[in-house]
């Protein structure tokens, strides 16, 4: 089976990612840095599960160190590279500008040049449902404009795909991005809203919910997402002879071979109902304080997710509730609560 160099393993998605691509067969190296973001220990209890697989091996290392980073892949020569790793957080960009730019400018900067260095057959590469910005035709596809970004996080991301493309363009490498839409699931970060929402209701105090709960989001569940990733794999995009022969819809580059693709549930859920969904499963209702709109934050996302159907026959099919409590019962378990 191929051999797959993932960044970002210890962290929410790369952990699943590579334990399903560990279940197939495919021999994976994480490459982490292991910040402290959030807490480490989930970080580091994630990558000791994974390491449990003789088809996994890991380095911790920060993706600014272009030079262990290309050391590595001399080491492992990989065949395809996902890149998943990266300054996560959209609020937090407010207050840490610089390590966006450290993380996911260099940091992806570094993970192309190992890429074009060995000629992977694929590269495929996380974007983010933010590039979306202040858009407001729904639901979201591919081919739309995404030029208003409200926060950094979601500029370094779109910067991330205009440096994707250049060297598709310019080195014949086959990259895919792909744009998640809020993800959740077990073993998720601490930092996102369901998280601590049902930290927050389990301990008896108040959840905040913006823009008084006049909020939608396409929820997608983590194993949703990474059975995407995996579908995409096998979907290199080929540079075509003409902008002639690109199908009606989808974004292929008429001058790379390259392509955003969207991963998303395709449905926009009101918060309130995510909310009431999480109350149901913990047994316990929340005590809510309402409030007004985040900066930077946007009132609704919801992915068109035709491409990557058409592109690989997978539609996500997780049910909202099922996930939820699927997430209570891990958090449960993993706190003792």
């Amino acid at each position: 089976m191929k051999r797959v160099l993932v960044t970002g393993t210890a962290g929410f998605i790369g952990f699943h990612l590579a334990k399903l691509l560990l279940s197939e067969g495919f021999r994976v190296h994480g490459y982490d840095g292991m910040t402290d973001y959030y807490d480490v220990t989930l970080k580091q209890r994630r990558h000791q599960m994974l390491l449990q697989s003789p088809g996994f091996s890991a380095t911790e290392d920060l993706l600014e160190n272009h030079e262990r980073l290309l050391q590595i892949a001399d080491e492992f020569q990989p065949e395809v590279i996902v890149h998943l790793a990266a300054q996560a957080g959209v609020r937090y960009s407010l207050e840490q500008p610089r390590s966006y730019i450290n993380a996911n400018v260099v940091g992806t900067f570094n993970v192309m040049e190992a890429a074009r260095q060995h000629k992977v057959e694929h590269l495929l590469m996380a974007s983010t449902s933010s590039i979306y910005g202040a858009n407001e035709d729904m639901p979201f596809t591919e081919v739309d404009k995404a030029d208003n970004q409200l926060t950094i996080y979601a500029a370094t991301k779109k910067a991330n795909e205009a440096m994707g493309h250049s060297y598709a363009h310019l080195w014949d490498l086959p990259t895919t991005m792909f744009r998640f839409f809020t993800v959740y699931g077990t073993w998720g970060r601490p930092d996102l809203a369901y998280f601590k929402f049902v930290d927050l209701i389990l301990n008896g105090k108040p959840i905040d919910i913006y823009n008084h709960g006049d909020m939608y989001r396409d929820f997608t569940h983590v194993e949703d997402l990474v059975r995407g990733i995996r579908l995409l794999i096998d979907s290199p995009p080929v540079r075509p002879a003409s902008a002639d022969d690109i199908e009606v819809g989808d974004s292929l580059s008429p001058v790379a071979p390259y392509r955003v693709v969207n991963i998303g549930n395709g449905d926009k859920v009101r918060l309130m109902d995510f909310i009431e969904a999480i109350e149901e499963a913990v047994g316990q209702k929340a005590l809510r304080n309402y409030m007004p709109m985040q900066l930077g934050d946007v009132p609704a996302t919801w992915a068109d997710n035709s491409l990557l159907q058409r592109l690989t026959g997978y539609r996500p099919q997780a049910e909202l509730k099922d996930g939820i409590a699927q997430f209570v019962a891990w958090y449960r378990d993993y706190y003792n609560k």
